[in-house]
This record gives structure tokens, sequence and C-alpha cells, in this order.
């Protein structure tokens, strides 16, 4: 089953890969049930304490992500021990990233407004990662023909001109499109051409003396934020449960 599966479902070399994702996505999924137990107070789950200090998952993340890594690199792309070393790695993975806000806010900020960007950086890792096994590979690479990757000159031309589409991108406020745009070039491209936010700093840098950009600019911010924020807040909610609206008393709930 496994062979048939490695052969004719997914390319030869990817199935740690999507050992990793599934195993990075269960984690997570996973992880949000209990801590959203804990936070109602139901069921036989409760926070992991040593000495009166708090343990946060994000630790036993750490050390399983070190593991699973350092096991990846050291053992070769098939076998059991492959497997086992990306299961490994996505469990650790997920628990880490669970934890993102806390890491950047350095701060428990798990069921405050901040803790929605561990949401959003899961969502985007497990779509970049699902983008990579479907096929493509960072900056267009797939798209050249076997004749233009034994060019280095190709390679290194298409892999520059992506890589300035999503630095274009990134500059203008837009990192959602950048970071997709590293996969799927086009996504760059379109975030590169547009107009950039008004907090962004190629915003501060070209805008500056050209009012009707600034004001363009704000326009279509504000009808953007209010045509996507409310349905992407819902969704976030959803998979990761609502914030508490005192920031107080998310201190003590997972």
């Amino acid at each position: 089953m496994g062979h048939w599966l490695n052969r004719n479902v997914i390319e030869p070399g990817k199935l740690p890969l999507l050992l990793a994702l599934t195993s990075f996505v269960l984690t997570f999924v996973i992880t949000r049930v209990v801590t959203r137990l804990i936070r109602a107070g139901k069921g036989p789950f409760g926070n992991v304490k040593a000495g009166g200090l708090h343990i946060h998952h994000v630790v036993p993340g750490v050390v399983l992500t070190v593991v699973g890594g350092f096991g990846a690199v050291g053992s070769s792309r098939h076998g059991f021990g492959a497997a086992l070393c990306a299961v490994v790695f996505g469990i650790g993975a997920g628990l880490v990233l669970d934890e993102f806000a806390l890491i950047v806010h350095l701060d428990d900020v798990y069921w405050t407004e901040e803790g929605r960007r561990s949401v959003e950086v899961v969502v985007l890792t497990a779509a970049l990662v699902g983008l990579v096994l479907s096929g493509f590979a960072p900056f267009g690479v797939n798209d050249l023909s076997d004749d233009e990757l034994q060019d280095r000159g190709s390679v290194i031309w298409t892999v520059a001109v992506n890589f300035l589409f999503s630095l274009v991108a990134l500059s203008k406020g837009k990192a959602r499109l950048a970071v997709f745009g590293v996969i799927v070039p086009v996504i760059a491209l379109v975030g590169a051409i547009r107009l950039a936010r008004p907090d962004s700093p190629w915003s501060r840098r070209f805008y500056g003396r050209r009012p009707r950009a600034r004001a363009r600019s704000a326009l279509r911010a504000v009808r953007h934020d209010k045509r996507w924020a409310g349905p992407s807040r819902k969704l976030q909610d959803w998979i990761g449960g609502k914030p508490d609206p005192d920031p107080n008393r998310s201190l003590d709930r997972h």
C-alpha cells in the first residue's frame, strides 16, 4: 500500500513531506481542540506545570522539531527512518507554530487579538507546503524546461526576477502575496504591480509627493479591509477559537 502510494499518488521522495504536513495539521487541530476544552473547563485536560511554572506546548514542540530536523538531515529520503523523522518534525512544528504569537510577543497572548497571528501562520504554512507537494517549486524553477535547467544563467535569472517581484510585493505591504509568490510567481507579480498599502515602506518612499496615489492607496486599503477583514476574522475564530475580550482572563486558561 505504501509502495503504491509513493509511486502513484505523490512524486518519489515526497512521502516524508506528505507525512510531515499531515502530522503538522493534525497536531495543530488536536492542540486547538485540547486548549479550547481547557479554556471551557471541560474534559480531563489541564495546563502542564512544573514547580508552579506553566510549561507551554511550544517547549516540547521545539525539542521535537530539533530532533526531527536533525534526524531528517542524518537519514536518507526513503525508508522508515525518514518517515519517522518527518512525523516527529511535523508534530514539533505544529506545536511551535500554534504558539507563534507567543514567540513574537514574548508574552502569553494565546487567547488575545495578537494570538490570531498563530492561526494565520499555521494556515499559511500548510498552504505553502501543500503547493510544494502539488509540484510547485520556489521562484518558478518548476516552469523551466530541462534545457533551461541545464543553463545556470537561465535559472539564476528566473530566480532573481521572481525574487524581485516578491520583494516589491512585500515592500508594498502585501505580505501574503509576497509569501505565496515565492511558490507561484504570478501571485507576487500581481502584488508588485498593484498600489501599495498606505502604511507600507513603498508608500512612504514613493507616494510622499504623490497625493493622488496616497489617496487612492488609502481608499483601496479601506475597501479591501472592509470586504475581507470580517470573513477572515470569522475563519480564524472557527479554526482557532475566538479571542477573549479581556486579555487578563486569558493568562490562566490554556
